[in-house]
């Protein structure tokens, strides 16, 4: 593709170097690909085009595909035409993911779920600044997630996607595959051990977006204290104390025993029982067992 838009004295990868600058701000678009972009690109225009032959009445009308085949005969024109619109909508993505508590490229349950995300922002434009359009957005957004839909065959969902989604916000009409396609179990929760696992990523999402906050400082962890205090997930019954106590590796590794604290609060944690280090904690908090009460803190609760 490079060679052939050089041909037409386009410097693709001069291009890519633009657009990734264009990405730096957000760090959740740190892995985003050039590959990615032409992808979302290729899915976004054959859409177009399909729209605009069907609304002509052409007899062959294209498909919706973001397949290598079709990602290798993106035309320049077509590329030219809905580059802005792409990357803008990349953008946009971005933008969503840090209000739903994903900050960056680690926790980001599915980098392939972007290419749709994409192409949907960039047909959807402003429309998406309405709150029941960007709640739509979100719950298609989320069962993709937990419903782990986009480990494989990502090709054709993506090609669902882009038309049913836009379809659904614009015009109210049935609900995406995608939606009804998801299926989360709570015996999940029980097998979610490593980031490996897009479900893993997004109950740590949901844990933050639950207006948690750091056991130490009781500072509320946000898009600011997320790096500024080096928050990750931890084990709340540490590792160490588990294994002496003869418990599971599969029981003590789940997501059901872990919760996002500082890197400083985790290493007063260290390999002790709750009953000795929330002890040390409220010694260096430098509260009273009333002030450290549960009621205190807000309850959570996860809204899959």
């Amino acid at each position: 593709m490079t060679a052939s838009f050089a041909s037409d004295e386009f410097d693709l990868k001069e291009d890519w170097g633009k657009i990734k600058d264009e990405f730096k701000p957000y760090k959740v678009l740190s892995n985003t690909s050039n590959t990615d972009v032409i992808q979302a690109i290729t899915l976004y225009s054959t859409f177009k085009n399909r729209a605009e032959a069907t609304s002509s009445g052409l007899d062959s009308i294209p498909a919706v595909s973001a397949k290598r085949k079709e990602m290798l005969n993106l035309t320049l024109s077509d590329y030219k035409q809905y580059r802005d619109e792409i990357v803008s909508g990349f953008i946009k993505a971005a933008k969503i993911l840090v209000e739903n508590c994903i900050y960056n490229a680690r926790d980001l349950p599915y980098a392939t779920q972007l290419i749709p995300m994409a192409a949907i922002l960039a047909k959807l434009g402003d429309k998406i600044d309405n709150i029941g359009n960007k709640n739509n957005f979100i719950r298609w957004y989320w069962c993709g997630v937990f419903g782990e839909l986009y480990g494989s065959a990502n090709e054709t969902r993506y090609a669902l996607d882009v038309a049913q989604v836009t379809e659904w916000i614009e015009n109210n009409s049935d609900e995406p595959k995608t939606i009804y396609d998801a299926n989360f179990s709570p015996s999940r929760l029980h097998t979610l051990r490593t980031r490996n696992s897009a479900a893993y990523k997004g109950v740590y999402a949901i844990m933050m977006a639950d207006n948690i906050r750091d056991w130490l400082s009781a500072t509320k962890i946000d898009f600011s204290t997320y790096f500024s205090e080096s928050i990750d997930i931890h084990h709340i019954f540490p590792v160490a104390w588990c294994i002496k106590n003869g418990i599971q590796r599969i029981d003590f590794d789940c997501i059901i025993n872990k919760t996002p604290l500082s890197g400083r609060t985790n290493r007063i944690v260290s390999g002790d029982a709750p009953s000795k280090y929330l002890e040390r904690l409220k010694k260096h908090a430098g509260v009273t067992d009333a002030e450290s009460a549960p009621k205190h803190f807000p309850k959570r609760k996860l809204m899959i």
